[in-house]
């Protein structure tokens, strides 16, 4: 299969507008920065996709949804090459990586299919960014360390790679002379970070080392952490840094011993539990993330309360459910006893409903406090629109409302504080807030 780099440089001519529909999670957003970043260097204008004349769409395959979505783009852009609106179509990322002969035949409209961009484990990455100018992504490592029975992400990202921490210091001390406010580190899993180069697990090594040389940075995020790769050292930097979020991103995926068994996720119900009151304890403030999967192949009902009994137990900050989607060449598609779509569904609806009871009571817990809030944007909507109609008494006709994040608030993926303040704010600005109203996802406060 072709790379970015052999496309460039066979089929496009220089100065050639390009732009990139980006589908999928952050991870799949920093290589479409580093696919722009060499398109740029080599000489081609990098436009928005409306005003492309050669359209990169950074696929995703990760689940049938995800797939659906990415080949439904797909179509999307040969109809728009069929009318002439665009010149080029090129499929990248995970899709193109995993599926791209077959796709070739299938879409014989598209130009090229170009997978993923390498992660080079001495260099740091040429990349054009995406994101707002105050928060970045750094991806520290490419695939998975594990081989979870579900999941096919191995089989498309291939080893496990892991960056230098020199390549990684000098990437955020640039990012940071640029003055970004936040910068959310990233990869399948980040606890394995080192082990291929290192031969152990370094990331507690690699953030003593970044706190060392960060100036305007306030926030390092640590995004996707696999529970059995957690170490007490990693829990102990993050305690006691106040520049690490109190933030822990970390699929769980279920807590019957006989499931976690089944999915190869390495740890018992117990060390699971054991693991979740060390951070607790550790960091009282401490926000978890988590994702569970409802109806992996052999799931009884009785796994299914196992799992809700956990889940409102333990009281986690954020929970996201996927149902259990049978991936090609995983070996749990080879499985026994696949459980039924809507049993699947039904499961999951249930442990939302549960989940969304415990959001509720935290989500109130916020009411009366002051958190400290980076500001992502004016809000252009009506105050009304924001607060409600019996809101506004809270405010006057003076204050504009503005869109910000905690350090609990992952950028796209969690929610966001709604901000009334008679000063002008900015984009990458700290400020104190008030809370003063609660949502199912969101707050609401004024600054101080």
């Amino acid at each position: 299969m072709k790379t970015t780099q052999d496309f460039q440089k066979e089929r496009l001519s220089a100065g050639q507008k390009v732009g990139v529909i980006n589908l999928g999670c952050a991870r799949n957003l920093v290589d479409a920065q580093m696919m722009l970043g060499r398109l740029k260097k080599n000489g081609h204008r990098i436009v928005d996709a409306a005003q492309a004349q050669t359209v990169i769409v950074n696929t995703c395959s990760f689940i049938e949804d995800a797939r659906k979505e990415s080949i439904d783009t797909i179509l999307d852009l040969i109809e728009l090459k069929k009318q002439g609106k665009i010149k080029k179509v090129i499929v990248a990322g995970c899709l193109a990586q995993r599926y791209g002969q077959d796709l070739a035949k299938e879409f014989p409209q598209v130009d090229a299919f170009v997978g993923t961009p390498t992660l080079n484990k001495e260099q740091m990455p040429e990349q054009m960014q995406l994101t707002p100018s105050h928060f970045a992504y750094v991806k520290i490592c490419e695939s998975c360390f594990n081989a979870c029975s579900f999941c096919a992400i191995p089989k498309i990202k291939g080893k496990f790679i892991s960056r230098t921490i020199e390549s990684v210091v000098e990437e955020i001390k640039k990012l940071d002379a640029q003055g970004v406010k936040e910068i959310n580190i990233i990869g399948q899993d980040i606890t394995a970070y080192g082990m291929d180069i290192y031969r152990e697990k370094s990331l507690a090594r690699l953030l003593k080392e970044l706190v060392k040389v960060i100036k305007n940075i306030e926030w390092i995020r640590l995004l996707y952490a696999f529970p059995s790769h957690m170490t007490d050292e990693l829990i102990d930097v993050m305690a006691q840094n106040p520049k690490i979020c109190k933030y822990i991103d970390m699929p769980l995926q279920h807590i019957s011993d006989h499931i976690l068994l089944e999915q190869n996720r390495n740890i018992t119900t117990q060390q699971t539990i054991d693991l979740i009151k060390k951070i607790r304890q550790a960091m009282p403030q401490a926000f978890l993330r988590t994702t569970f999967i409802t109806g992996l192949p052999g799931e009884t009902q009785a796994d299914f309360e196992e799992l809700r009994g956990f889940v409102k137990e333990f009281r986690f900050e954020r929970v996201g459910v996927f149902v259990y989607s049978k991936e090609e060449g995983t070996r749990s598609a080879e499985m026994d006893n696949h459980v039924p779509e809507k049993t699947k569904k039904t499961r999951l609806d249930a442990l939302m409903q549960d989940q969304q009871e415990i959001s509720a009571e935290i989500q109130q817990s916020f009411v009366g406090r002051v958190l400290k809030v980076l500001i992502e944007e004016k809000e252009n909507g009506s105050p009304i629109k924001a607060f409600g109609d019996d809101k506004l008494a809270h405010g006057d006709d003076k204050e504009d409302v503005y869109i910000g994040r905690s350090e609990y608030d992952a950028p796209d993926v969690d929610g966001i504080v709604y901000v009334r303040s008679a000063k002008a704010l900015k984009a990458g600005e700290f400020v104190d807030v008030l809370i003063t109203d609660a949502y199912e996802y969101d707050l609401a406060g004024v600054a101080q």
